[in-house]
């Protein structure tokens, strides 16, 4: 990273609680605009069983679905958010939408730390608060908007630690990262980005050692009781969950290439139950004890996938082409969608990418650009590799896009004369 300007402006508390008060009304108002009675999220029944086992029994359940369990991060928020009434779906569902309203705190704060202008931290803020994905996914019983509390707490203090430095508030960002991997696996892939301070230009060798060694005991500390309860229940090694074969099944096995193909809805949801089909096929063939065991199941889900792609090598370029293409598109999905939400969303995000460009391309703190961009292109690869869709990118690619689109376009706006102040 390289050198910053020593002054880091402060948001205010005043204006933070603004925006996260303005935030949760949104998201609040979304909830009660689709009825508060039930989730129409498809997992919402898995986080709220296990939500419900940890209430009434104070033990996680070996499965949240029938052939895996899901990390217990959200499970657990929903149980303490609730006082222990999971099934309050309504109080879940706001509960959820309390913590998706930080997030445009956070990315506010992410700002004026990164580009040291306070009008621009607010104004990214604003746009985080009515930024259309983060309103959806805090409005339902989904994990993004707690997984990005987490994220985004980590991304500040990592920052804050290097700029300081700090081996404390490094120890926290490893700490915040883990509880991010504990809500939503797929944040293991970003455990090499804890190191990026020993590529620090200000600081001796020694002291960016000290960072980031801190940052990864934190990680470890959090993690590591999670991994051992794992390994005494199921006698086996799994950091957080037993999905990743699950997943991969689903969306790289020959019948996912129905997936791919679907036109529309109808003929989609065709194509998903025919991949939940052959793969219940596959788990009833498997051996008893295979079946019993998280860990050998979910490779032999991966094996079997990994068998079907090399017979089909260009069904694979298919499935590849096609899940690159989802993560990339700017608009969401038109069997979906309407056709005019596609357009209009196509367009500013359109804008946004471009923006974002520029601000990656302007943006005096090179170390911190190359470090986002090296985050752009792991949970890409990742999801292209496990899975990818747009509620997956929304908690890897948008709050970048955001930070640095804003900043783009606000390095565009500023006079010849001021653009080299933009840009500090």
């Amino acid at each position: 990273m390289t050198s910053a300007p020593a002054r880091v402006p402060r948001v205010g508390w005043r204006a933070g609680l603004a925006l996260a008060a303005a935030s949760f009304a949104i998201r609040a108002a979304v909830v009660l605009a689709t009825g508060t009675s039930a989730s129409r999220f498809a997992d919402a029944p898995a986080y709220l069983l296990a939500a419900r086992s940890l209430a009434t029994t104070g033990t996680y359940p070996l499965r949240t679905d029938p052939f895996l369990f899901r990390p217990p991060g959200y499970p657990f928020f929903l149980a303490v958010a609730t006082l222990g009434h999971p099934e309050n779906v309504a109080a879940g569902r706001l509960a959820t939408a309390a913590a998706g309203a930080l997030v445009p705190v956070l990315l506010a704060a992410l700002s004026a730390r990164l580009f040291r202008r306070r009008g621009l931290a607010i104004a990214t803020g604003v746009l985080a608060a009515v930024f259309p994905t983060f309103v959806l996914v805090a409005s339902e019983i989904q994990t993004e908007s707690l997984y990005l509390v987490f994220l985004l707490t980590s991304a500040f203090l990592l920052l804050a630690a290097g700029d300081r430095p700090s081996s404390n508030l490094a120890v926290l960002a490893g700490a915040g990262l883990a509880m991010a991997a504990l809500t939503r696996s797929s944040a293991l892939a970003l455990v090499p980005f804890l190191g990026a301070p020993l590529l620090d230009s200000r600081h001796p060798r020694r002291a960016n050692a000290h960072i980031a060694g801190s940052a990864l005991l934190g990680f470890v500390l959090v993690l590591g009781p999670w991994t051992a309860r794992n390994a005494l229940v199921f006698r086996e090694l799994i950091v957080v969950n037993d999905g990743a074969g699950y997943v991969f099944y689903g969306r790289k096995s020959e019948a996912a290439l129905g997936l791919a193909r679907a036109r529309d809805r109808a003929e989609l949801r065709e194509a998903a139950a025919e991949v939940e089909r052959s793969r219940a096929r596959l788990i009833a063939s498997l051996p008893e004890d295979v079946r019993r065991s998280p860990g050998r199941l979910s490779r032999a889900l991966t094996d079997a996938a990994l068998a079907e792609r090399r017979a089909d090598p260009a069904g694979t370029r298919r499935l590849i082409a096609w899940e690159a293409w989802t993560w990339l598109r700017p608009y969401p999905d038109p069997r979906f969608w309407p056709p005019g939400v596609v357009g209009i969303l196509g367009v500013a995000n359109s804008i946004l990418y471009l923006l974002a460009a520029i601000g990656l391309a302007r943006a005096s703190r090179r170390g911190c650009a190359r470090f986002c961009i090296g985050i752009l292109a792991i949970t890409m690869l990742v999801h292209v590799a496990l899975g990818a869709s747009w509620r997956y990118r929304t908690t890897s690619w948008d709050p970048i896009l955001l930070l640095y689109g804003a900043f783009g376009a606000a390095s565009l706006a500023a006079r010849p004369h001021e653009r080299g102040e933009a840009v500090a």
